[in-house]
């Protein structure tokens, strides 16, 4: 039979994976990390970002003039 160096090194690199797991069979059964909900994330800070703006009084005379036209 026939083995390129390519072959091997897979096979080899398989079997390491496998020997890892049957050492430490917890990794594998763990459950993935849920991701965070970024929608919820970013309403968030949204919401801060207004209250924050909002305690913040500003005068009139630091204020632009504004000129709109219909």
């Amino acid at each position: 039979m026939k083995i390129t160096r390519r072959q091997l090194a897979m096979t080899a690199a398989g079997a390491v994976g496998v020997t890892a797991l049957a050492q430490n069979p917890a990794l594998s059964q763990n459950p993935p990390v849920a991701a965070p909900d970024w929608d919820r994330v970013a309403r968030e800070a949204h919401l801060q970002s207004a209250q924050a703006l909002a305690k913040v009084d500003v005068a009139m005379l630091v204020e632009p003039a504004f000129q709109f036209r219909a």
